[in-house]
């Protein structure tokens, strides 16, 4: 049976999130957070006292490892071994250790393995860098969602004002990212050649959501 597989990508501060959260739940989908899923294996690792720097000793960790997404009513739910572990994945701690993990090529394919697995089992939606070109080439639906970096710097100041970081600083990290993203080696940020573009600087969520909802619902 065919899964209805929607991938979105773009750039930092774009509104991907969001924007997919809401979209999965318009269409009854699940919604898969691809970072969530690099924190669970860190929390894991953490928890089970991992050393990950052994290569055999994170293999077979990585073989044995279960993690899933499931909709609780209209919000997604991250599971280990059917354990919701939601809560415990935002720390600090597993932050950096999530992001060092994430280097290791053995966990990104543990990783890939697994978002594929979710993809044949339900309709989801995928949201990322690389979802449209490296993990999901043969999509149902892609979508690369941009916004001028003015625009997303600016908003992402205004989700952040108590944090005193200040917008210019924000702006300045966000080229700095938009540029290593698109100049990376491995699978570099960059719309699939059949992806549907879609430009959301003057468009709030409900409008981007309402867009692709007419797209995939009318093609």
């Amino acid at each position: 049976m065919n899964r209805r597989i929607i991938t979105i990508d773009g750039p930092a501060g774009a509104g991907k999130t969001t924007v997919s959260k809401e979209l999965a739940k318009e269409l009854g989908c699940v919604y898969v957070d691809t970072g969530a899923l690099y924190r669970a294996v860190a929390f894991e690792i953490k928890r089970r006292q991992i050393n990950w720097k052994d290569s055999a000793l994170l293999e077979q960790f990585l073989a044995c490892i279960e993690l899933d997404f499931v909709m609780e009513g209209r919000e997604p739910v991250l599971t280990s071994s059917g354990r919701d572990i939601s809560a415990y994945i935002r720390t600090n701690e597993i932050s950096m250790l999530a992001s060092a993990t994430s280097a290791v090529p053995q966990v990104r394919k543990a990783l890939l393995d697994i978002q594929r697995s979710i993809a044949g089992e339900r309709d989801a939606v995928f949201e990322g860098r690389d979802m449209g070109t490296a993990v999901f080439p043969n999509a149902s639906y892609k979508f690369f969602l941009s916004a001028d970096v003015n625009v997303r710097a600016r908003r992402r100041f205004e989700e952040s004002n108590a944090s005193g970081i200040s917008y210019e600083k924000i702006l300045e990290d966000m080229v700095k990212r938009d540029r290593d993203d698109t100049q990376r080696a491995a699978s570099p940020l960059k719309p699939a050649p059949d992806a549907i573009l879609i430009d959301a600087t003057e468009l709030d969520v409900s409008q981007v959501v309402e867009k692709m909802k007419r797209i995939i619902m009318t093609t």
